[in-house]
């Protein structure tokens, strides 16, 4: 055995130890990480903690914690996407963090183009389009003619000195291509444009640097990689232009002064802070926290590592099968998820989760397959033998 196959073989056992941490994975064989993480087994510990506060504490409890929970919390995520503590704020969904965003900026100078590919979650599609009626121009940049990637340099050419803003996708959801991110950053900016980094299908799987890459904004969510459930979404402002920014989707969180109760005109905290609205969804921070406490133990380099062994096992075997394969097969350009093209995919995705076999199905993509560090070569090998059963039958 030489020093990294020993490595390889220590490393697999030292993440298969949290396996008992996610109790999902005693009964199917559970591939879907990026649309849903497995839930942690301390997430019953952490909501029955939420609602003893409240129950013993009652109203009390806003002082003993609740209030500061939409940027404490958020502390947990920052070195996950390699940002500053104190940076970020959390909100239910990530087109709300879009929105609070686009709150900051008006539509009605020159400069206001919206430049993003096709190939971005529809729903922060249909957000943006949805600013065209406060006068925001949308350039969708059309990318068919490649059904794995966005090309860079089509992205690169549709930002102009007309450019305000440029959602973009780390790892793209359909095909888990990962982006040229400091490329189109470094672009953007030169261009006078911001860039608003989306790490919903990175985070947790494999490193993202926002300070590094000095993206403007950097959201994503707990929902996927992290194992956090649903209804918390983060939002990383650069520090250096936080005073610039006066969102009009605001709200008494944001206030230096809530509880003077003031009427009229409101004000911005100088912190992440600023960047809230109205009551927080304490509950689902709970329920968030520990999946953020195990990916953020077992480390993101350890995570990525063994994601793309079990990828590039999926990638080869599947091959093997005669099945098309929806992602890139270079280790730098593929993020979590493997993608198969094989035949009647909705149909075999259906008799899948009869066997209790989870994964998910995208058009115009295929079978998405997610395993995450929790996952073994077994688990791998017994999806691909389930497909070819069911496509034999």
């Amino acid at each position: 055995m030489n020093r990294q196959t020993g490595y390889n073989v220590r490393l697999m056992k030292e993440l298969l130890e949290y396996r008992a941490e996610f109790p999902i994975l005693e009964t199917t064989t559970y591939m879907i990480s990026n649309s849903l993480g497995a839930m942690p087994r301390s997430v019953s510990a952490s909501l029955e903690r939420y609602a003893r506060a409240w129950a013993t504490r009652g109203v009390r409890a806003w002082e003993e914690g609740w209030w500061e929970m939409a940027v404490a919390l958020g502390d947990k995520v920052a070195p996950l996407i390699g940002a500053d503590p104190g940076t970020i704020s959390l909100h239910e969904n990530v087109t709300l963090t879009q929105a609070v965003i686009a709150s900051c900026f008006r539509f009605d100078r020159p400069r206001r183009r919206v430049v993003l590919s096709d190939k971005e979650f529809p729903s922060v599609v249909y957000f943006w389009h949805a600013q065209r009626r406060y006068g925001a121009e949308i350039e969708l940049v059309r990318t068919a003619e490649d059904p794995l990637r966005v090309p860079t340099e089509k992205l690169l050419a549709a930002i102009d000195e007309r450019t305000l803003l440029v959602p973009l996708s780390h790892v793209l959801f359909r095909s888990a291509y990962v982006q040229d991110v400091a490329a189109i950053v470094e672009k953007a900016h030169r261009a006078g444009a911001r860039v608003i980094l989306d790490a919903y299908q990175s985070a947790g799987v494999l490193p993202v640097e926002a300070k590094k890459w000095r993206v403007d904004f950097c959201v994503g969510g707990t929902l996927k990689w992290l194992c956090g459930g649903p209804g918390v979404a983060y939002l990383y402002v650069r520090p250096d232009l936080r005073a610039e920014f006066e969102p009009s989707v605001t709200g008494w969180l944001a206030h230096p002064r809530p509880f003077d109760f003031e009427v009229g005109p409101g004000a911005y905290r100088d912190d992440a802070f600023r960047f809230l609205n109205g009551t927080p969804h304490i509950p689902a921070f709970y329920a968030a926290e520990p999946g953020l406490d195990i990916i953020g133990q077992v480390g993101v380099e350890p995570i990525r590592r063994r994601s793309l062994e079990l990828t590039r096992r999926l990638i080869e075997k599947a091959r093997g099968c005669g099945w098309r394969v929806h992602t890139p097969d270079a280790d730098a350009e593929r993020g979590g998820t493997v993608t198969l093209d094989v035949p009647r995919g909705p149909e075999v995705l259906q008799e899948l989760l009869r066997r209790e076999v989870l994964v998910d199905y995208r058009p115009s993509a295929g079978i998405r397959v997610s395993p995450h560090f929790y996952n073994t070569e077994e688990e791998c090998d017994r999806l691909l033998a389930a497909i070819s059963e069911i496509l034999a039958a």
